[in-house]
């Protein structure tokens, strides 16, 4: 059973022994048993290649996506598995007093990695950050990289996305901002899958209902640094 995963901790990295971990790539194992899939074969793939992969039928099942409407018209989507806030990835001290998308689209100076298609890309020029300053990259190293080199003054992703990235490379310092509520809600990431794969999305829905919010899932997840509130969210919340 193959499922479609990128480096970007706590979600999924590689250990040491080049074992694939992080919270999805744990709960599509727990899945995947669950409905006797078969073997759980992870592949390293980029952002861009995710959703065509899936419609493509490269793999079954992909990493949590925000499930936006333009992406369901390539793919179906799981309940949500996660709600989190974007953050901004900058260097250490917050150097420009960037406090989220409002404060980069009003500076004159601040230029701000994305990751090509991800969610925040379009977060940014919503909230009226130029495309001059908006710089694409297609994975999250290439995007931390440019922060760290001062190609870039801050790289918009989820924010847990950042703290799991910082945790796995202590020597990169570099803060994490949070982008409040007051300016964009949490968002609620997905697995997607083939749009004509639709008992596998029956299925594993059937085993989320049950699983989300048990207390094996809070301690998987508690491993990764989500709280029972984060959690909350996505066991309390019906599949749409």
């Amino acid at each position: 059973m193959k499922f479609a995963y990128l480096i970007e901790p706590p979600f999924n990295h590689r250990r040491d022994d080049g074992t694939v971990t992080g919270c999805d790539a744990e709960l599509a194992r727990v899945v995947f048993e669950a409905i006797a899939a078969g073997p759980f074969e992870p592949v390293e793939t980029e952002f861009a290649e995710l959703l065509p992969g899936v419609a493509e039928g490269c793999w079954r099942m992909t990493t949590g996506l925000f499930a936006t409407e333009e992406r369901r018209q390539i793919a179906a989507f799981s309940r949500p598995v996660w709600a989190l806030p974007d953050g901004l990835l900058t260097a250490a001290g917050n150097p420009l007093g960037l406090s989220g998308y409002k404060s980069v689209a009003a500076s004159k100076t601040c230029r701000l990695a994305v990751i090509r298609d991800q969610f925040q890309h379009r977060s940014a020029v919503d909230f009226g950050v130029p495309e001059d300053r908006i710089l694409i990259f297609e994975t999250y190293t290439e995007a931390c990289h440019a922060v760290r080199d001062c190609k870039a003054e801050a790289y918009a992703s989820v924010a847990r996305a950042h703290t799991g990235f910082l945790e796995q490379h202590p020597g990169l310092d570099m803060d994490v901002v949070v982008v409040p509520a007051s300016e964009k809600q949490p968002a609620f990431g997905s697995f997607a899958f083939s749009r004509q794969d639709g008992e596998l999305r029956q299925q594993v829905d059937a085993v989320l209902a049950v699983y989300l919010g048990s207390p094996d899932h809070r301690r998987m997840m508690a491993g990764f640094g989500f709280s029972d509130a984060e959690i909350d969210l996505v066991a309390n919340r019906q599949p749409e």
